[in-house]
Order: C-alpha cells, then sequence, then structure tokens
C-alpha cells in the first residue's frame, strides 16, 4: 500500500497549486508577525513626573523643578516620577525633604506619542507592574491557544480553525482598541494570544499537509518564518506614523479582512479529510490541483479500503504510551528534562530581546526595524547550518554566542550607545535562528511512539519562558544592562548544556523509546550501537517517515 505522497505524486513537485498554496498561507502569517510585538509601541513608558495643580505647563515645563524632587535613571538626572515635594504652594518648597506621592496624577511626555496604554491608565509607579504583566497574559494566551489548537483543529478540520482563528485575532483586535478600562483591555488580549498563536499552527499543519514533501521542508522553514519576519517589520512602520495607540490597534487590525478572499483558494487538508472517511471530498481536492497544474490524474486516487490504513497507519503501539513514557527510561528522561530546559531558556531570551527594545539607546522605531532585520538573518544562517553542519554544535554556538555578546554590553561605556545595540542585534541573529532550529533538532531526538507528545512538553515550556521575558525586559526601565546580563548568562549555561544532546544529522530517527540515545558525557564509555538487527526492527528509514508527517 502506498502512503499519502506517492498517492498524490502525479500532482508534480512545484507546479501552479503548490506555488498558490505556498504563497498564499505563507502571506497569512504576516499579521502574526506584528500582532505579536506590538506591545512594544502600546505599552512604551514615555518620560513623565507628578501633576502638580497650579503648574498647567506640559512636560518638564518651568515650575517643576522646584516642586518636583530628582532622581537618578540610567546615569541620568531627571524629575522624580513617582513623588513631589508634600507643599507646592510654600515658597520654600524646593528647601524641603518632605515628599508624597503624585496625588493628582502624572504628565506624560508627548514628545515621542500621542498616547499608550501606559498614558491612557497611568501604569506607573505603584501600578508599574501592570505593563509587563500585560504582555504575560498575552503570552498565557498563547500557552493556552497552542495546546488547543491541535485538539480543535484534528476534530474540526484545518481550514476551518484556520479562518476562524484569523477572524477571532483580527475582531478582538479592533475590540481591543476600543477598551474603557486596563482590565477589559487583557481580557482581550489574552484571547488575541489564542488566536495568534492558533492560527500560526493551523497555518503551518495546513501547509505542510497540502504540500508535498520537496515544498513542505522550504514551507516550515522559511516560507512561513519569512513573512513572519516581514510582518514584525511592517510594526514600527505603523507605529512611526501612527502615534495614538487606539489607531495604531485599529491600523494593525485592519489588514486581517484582506485574507477573506482566501477562504475560496485555500482548500481543507485531504490527509484529514481521509482521516475522517470523506474520500470523495479529497479527491475532489486532488482533482482540482491536477487540473491548476495541467496534469489529468488517474481515475481512482485513493482506495476506500485503504483510506483508514492511509492515514492513521500502524499507530496500535502509539496508543499504549502516555505522557509519562517521557521519563520511563533514563535516556528518554534525560532529553525531556534538558529540552524542557532548553526551549525555556531560548524562548525567554528570544521574546526578552524583541521586548526590550524601547530601553535600547537610539530611536525606538528604528531598533525595532533592526531586531525584524534580524529575523531574516536568523532564519537563513539556520537554514545552511542545519543542511551542512553539525547539531549539537550549530545549537550550542548560536546560543553561546548570544550569551557571550550581551555580557559584552556591559563593558560599553555609555556614550557609545550603538555599539551597544549593535552587539544586541548579533545576538538577536543568533537567538532567532536557535528559536527556530530547536523545532527541527528536538522533534530530531525523540522517538516516533511520543514525539507528538514530547514536542508538546516542550512548546508549552518555551510559552513559560515568554511570559517571563516581559519581566526581563521590564528591568530594562530601571536598569539598562541587567537584562543584557540576566539574559547573558542563562544563555551560556544553556548553550554548554546543550553540548550534552547527541548527535542527530544525517542519522535515522528513534521509533521506540528504547532507541533514544544517550547524553553525549564527555567522559565515560560508549554505549554500544545498535546491531543490524535492531536498525532493520523499525529504526532506519524512520526520518523519511518524519519529514511526511
Amino acid at each position: 500500500m502506498k502512503d499519502f505522497d506517492e498517492e498524490t505524486a502525479f500532482l508534480g513537485d512545484w507546479g501552479p497549486y503548490q506555488k498558490l498554496i505556498f504563497i498564499l498561507l505563507s502571506l497569512s502569517s504576516i499579521p502574526n508577525g506584528y500582532v505579536g510585538m506590538s506591545m512594544v509601541f502600546l505599552a512604551d513608558i514615555p518620560p513623565h513626573h507628578c501633576r502638580v495643580p497650579f503648574l498647567n505647563s506640559s512636560y518638564g515645563g518651568l515650575g517643576y523643578n522646584l516642586s518636583i524632587p530628582t532622581e537618578e535613571l540610567k546615569g541620568e538626572t531627571i524629575l522624580s516620577r513617582c513623588r513631589r515635594y508634600s507643599e507646592q504652594e510654600d515658597s520654600d518648597a524646593a528647601y524641603r525633604n518632605d515628599t508624597e506621592g503624585c496625588l493628582d496624577g502624572w504628565v506624560f511626555s508627548k514628545e515621542r506619542y500621542v498616547s499608550t496604554i501606559v498614558t491612557e491608565w497611568n501604569l506607573v509607579c505603584d501600578h508599574d507592574w501592570k505593563t509587563p504583566f500585560t504582555v504575560t497574559v498575552f503570552f498565557l494566551g498563547v500557552l493556552v491557544g497552542s495546546f488547543l489548537s491541535g485538539i480543535i483543529s484534528d476534530r474540526y478540520g484545518r481550514k476551518i480553525i484556520f479562518f476562524a482563528t484569523m477572524a477571532v485575532q483580527t475582531v478582538f483586535s479592533l475590540i481591543q482598541a476600543a477598551s474603557n478600562s486596563w482590565e477589559m483591555f487583557c481580557v482581550f488580549y489574552f484571547i488575541v494570544g489564542m488566536g495568534q498563536i492558533a492560527n500560526y499552527c493551523a497555518a503551518f499543519i495546513l501547509g505542510c499537509e497540502l504540500l508535498n514533501k520537496s515544498c513542505r521542508v522550504t514551507f516550515a522553514t522559511l516560507g512561513i518564518s519569512y513573512t513572519y519576519a516581514l510582518g514584525y517589520a511592517l510594526l514600527p512602520l505603523f507605529a512611526f506614523f501612527i502615534r495614538d495607540w487606539r489607531m495604531l490597534l485599529v491600523a494593525l487590525s485592519v489588514p486581517g479582512f484582506l485574507y477573506i478572499p482566501l477562504w475560496w483558494y485555500v482548500p481543507e487538508s485531504p490527509r484529514w479529510l481521509l482521516s475522517q472517511g470523506r474520500v470523495e471530498e479529497a479527491e475532489a481536492i486532488i482533482r482540482a490541483a491536477a487540473k491548476m497544474n495541467g496534469i489529468t490524474p488517474p481515475d481512482v486516487i485513493f482506495k476506500r479500503d485503504d483510506t483508514a490504513k492511509l492515514m492513521e497507519g500502524d499507530v496500535h503501539d502509539e496508543k499504549k504510551h502516555t505522557w509519562l513514557d517521557l521519563f520511563r527510561t533514563t535516556n528518554i528522561r534525560n532529553i525531556t528534562i534538558l529540552n524542557v530546559f532548553i526551549w525555556t531558556i531560548i524562548s525567554l531570551t528570544y521574546f526578552g530581546l524583541s521586548l526590550n527594545t524601547p530601553n535600547m539607546d537610539g530611536d525606538p522605531y528604528l531598533i525595532c526595524l533592526f531586531a525584524a532585520g534580524t529575523e531574516f538573518a536568523g532564519y537563513t544562517i539556520i537554514w545552511f547550518a542545519g543542511r551542512y553542519a553539525s547539531r549539537r554544535l550549530t545549537l550550542c554556538f548560536t546560543v553561546l554566542f548570544c550569551g557571550i555578546v550581551l555580557l559584552l554590553i556591559k563593558l560599553v561605556p555609555a556614550e557609545l550607545g550603538a555599539l551597544s545595540v549593535t552587539l544586541a542585534m548579533l545576538g538577536k541573529i543568533t537567538i532567532t535562528g536557535a528559536f527556530l532550529f530547536v523545532y527541527l533538532y528536538g522533534a530530531e531526538l525523540l522517538p516516533t511512539v511520543v514525539r507528538n507528545m514530547g514536542l508538546g512538553i516542550t512548546i508549552m515550556a518555551s510559552r513559560v519562558g515568554s511570559t517571563v521575558s516581559a519581566y526581563i525586559a521590564y528591568m530594562g526601565t530601571y536598569d539598562r544592562t541587567l537584562p543584557y546580563i540576566l539574559m547573558g548568562c542563562i544563555s551560556i549555561v544553556c548553550g554548554i548544556v546543550s553540548l550534552l544532546l547527541p548527535e542527530t544529522k544525517d542519522e535515522p530517527l528513534p521509533e521506540n523509546i528504547s532507541q533514544v540515545k544517550p547524553l553525549h558525557w564527555f567522559c565515560g564509555k560508549k554505549k554500544p550501537a545498535m546491531t543490524n538487527g535492531q536498525e532493520k526492527n523499525g529504526y532506519q528509514g524512520n526520518r523519511a517517515e518524519f519529514e511526511l508527517e
């Protein structure tokens, strides 16, 4: 019995049908790029100080220096952001030490922004914790969405979920722009986070199932990743011309409606239809694809008697496995624990650097554009490294290099801000590559029978890292180098620890738990290699099976 790719091989490798699906699904990832990073500008904290009732001037106006004490921030002396002298009417108030909080609110600088959610709801001083928590709420939505998306798409289909989550992301972003309280904003942001990651996952799965093997790898590693980076790059352009947070959110939401016509061009996954026994619908989609490619399909594409076996395969052994099997033996337990640690650190560092762009020296719009540019460079480097370099050394080098350059920022004098930004961008390039690379490496480390479960745990661990990243970036508002020191140290530890992982490049994928490789210790005896008989019993040739899936 042939598998799905063999049954549909007559479609060819790169015809008009494959090109159309590749382009449309890749373009659908553009909104995901700027929705995930929009808080860089929506929640930026402008310079501010206490409002004084009898002074109506703007931020930093005359008279404030007599009514508000000074403080030092990032090496500069500024008016206190959270305290004022308690008796402003007294002519000797400038010489008193009694201070009080900002009882009449705050005055925010409008030099860069007309408004942000920080100025809208005074998310400063005693309420400053709400700013990073807002980002955490989004990533909690991402965590829930990544967990639910696979379950829902398996039940209701790829196409329905793809367009439903795109609608959720677009519509709730528009509603979010009308929020009249911070709590309301967070509730909608949580839902947007669920829709954002679910839409990205649905597009990824749909593309991998609609495209053949030769197109699938390029789509998964470059196509959808490059357009995500393109969306990221569009964010600072939108934000530069739209300085009000509500209008910016509306402008970022409206393009989602441009994807409505895709409903008539993107079909349902034939693989999923076959798994549901809907053979006629699956054949109709394949025949339409053949017509678009100018190919005459065979009279019978899928044999109904073989449909269930074709899509399900021999899964009897897999059904016997549970999450506990990821910790059953020493080898797979070590791999699981290391994967969770490595994915958490990489995700924390990646999003920490991305969210920290407003705290870097220089124009935040330009720096955000540079940060988006590093995505293209990181993906391209990893594309070549994945083809020609060792898996262990690639992961170790990218994460270790990121940690080293981030620690070097501490040594850069404050007046050399451009050098600090350059080092941060170099770290961003390599950690971006590592963020993509661990998906490939992590899948190769795990056996077929628990691969989906293992990746599910590690992906959820990475979402935990992203929820913490907002607080790492928030430290940059008080100390310019502290986030880099923290991210640099944990990245170096992560890079060194990653050397313990076994090599998987050009080697057959493990099928059973007993075939998981031991850690690569730098001393001690190597375990004996598997016998030829073991290879014949399912270990050899599974790499092709994984690429198919």
